[in-house]
């Protein structure tokens, strides 16, 4: 293993919303410094961070300025362009690297990576037309769900096709644009794990946790999930094998659908920690933000052993609807644990903060999670 980058030095961070913010504390408890660039100002990270720099990811000049002030560059959000990456990968190490990067960000790159590790997925088409898409409704069927091939999340940049008439109106809502049209999963559940792989190859997990949505947007997670041992083991495997295929260095996510008929497949991959993993601030001996910080400063891994079941349940700008939530209502039972973000203006369908709460199992953690969060609007 290369030299470690120990205390004292300064982590760049591409990105700065949440992830960022909630990386930076961890880092900046460990006696690291860190600096931020993004193209906004007065960010969740920038408020925590030793320095904040505004400027485009297009603006190579700034970026390498950037990266010739830090010692490791790492990120928190994935549409950083590639070349963004490469000029940083000229000064100073990226981890996870700008290669992986750039097969994670584009939903075609990585559906192609994984058919070619063997990884399982929904049934996929590479559609660049009209009629490539006309072609692979005949043989996927409907429903079915268009997603841009790029700069997708949170359920942007997709739609679900209920019948073939419904295509042309599917086609031009994401731009024309290149995309891949999948197949509908009959599903039991959504599950990820969230799991690091250090410089020399150590892997590390979270065990796997069982997550819901709201409008495209993850609402609850639960950890650990209710799902049995096999298919435990089995999520674990399958995300070992990605991170060694990839070659990670840092953590991250891979997202699984779990059918009616005890099938896993993977969903997609995020090549950094992941919203599902924010409850191990709170319900593990390592945050998925402290192993970040590890895994990238060729630290050892640390341990991921939970203390109790553990949920948590995102906080949205509709929360703020019914004017200034109640926060001590939510927080006055003690296993309940706030964070937020420090966002500057609330808005429906933004993650504003997180509740997360212990249990003796992860349906009371869980229910303490969400009658938490429901007191917020009293």
């Amino acid at each position: 293993m290369s030299n470690p980058i120990l205390p004292g030095a300064t982590i760049g961070v591409l990105g700065s919303g949440q992830l960022g913010r909630m990386f930076a504390l961890e880092a900046r408890r460990m006696g690291y410094r860190v600096h931020t660039l993004s193209p906004d100002s007065d960010t969740p990270t920038g408020q925590v961070a030793d320095v904040e720099i505004q400027a485009a990811y297009e603006d190579l000049d700034a970026v390498r300025s950037f990266a010739r002030n830090v010692d490791v560059v790492t990120f928190e959000f994935e549409n950083v362009p590639s070349a963004t990456a490469d000029a940083v990968e000229t000064l100073v190490p990226v981890r996870p690297s700008g290669a992986l990067l750039h097969t994670t960000q584009h939903r075609i790159r990585e559906k192609t990576f994984l058919a070619g590790a063997g990884i399982p997925t929904v049934p996929f088409r590479v559609i660049s037309s009209f009629t490539d898409l006309e072609r692979a409704i005949a043989e996927i069927g409907c429903p079915a769900v268009l997603k841009t091939a790029g700069f997708g999340y949170d359920g942007k940049g997709q739609v679900k096709i209920t019948a073939p008439k419904a295509a042309a109106e599917a086609w031009t809502s994401i731009g024309a644009a290149e995309a891949v049209l999948e197949a509908f999963a009959d599903l039991e559940c959504e599950l990820s794990v969230v799991a690091a792989r250090s410089l020399d190859g150590k892997f590390a997990n979270f065990g796997v946790a069982e997550n819901a949505h709201a409008n495209h947007i993850l609402d609850v997670s639960v950890c650990p999930a209710n799902i049995s041992p096999a298919i435990a083991a089995q999520a674990v495997a399958m995300t070992r094998a990605i991170l060694d295929a990839l070659k990670a260095v840092g953590v991250v996510c891979v997202e699984f659908f779990l059918t009616r008929s005890g099938q896993l497949l993977v969903n997609e991959i995020a090549p950094r920690p992941h919203n599902s993993g924010h409850l191990t601030l709170d319900a593990c001996v390592t945050s998925q933000f402290e192993q970040q910080l590890r895994a990238v400063c060729g630290l050892p891994l640390g341990s991921t052993e939970q203390f109790r079941p553990a949920a948590m349940a995102n906080l949205l700008g509709d929360v703020w609807n019914n004017g200034e939530p109640d926060w001590s209502a939510a927080v006055a039972e003690p296993s309940v644990k706030l964070h937020l973000y420090g966002k500057l203006s609330p808005r429906p369908g933004r993650k504003m903060g997180h509740i997360t709460a212990l249990g003796s199992s992860a349906e009371e953690a869980k229910q303490s999670a969400v009658r938490a969060r429901n007191l917020l609007s009293r």
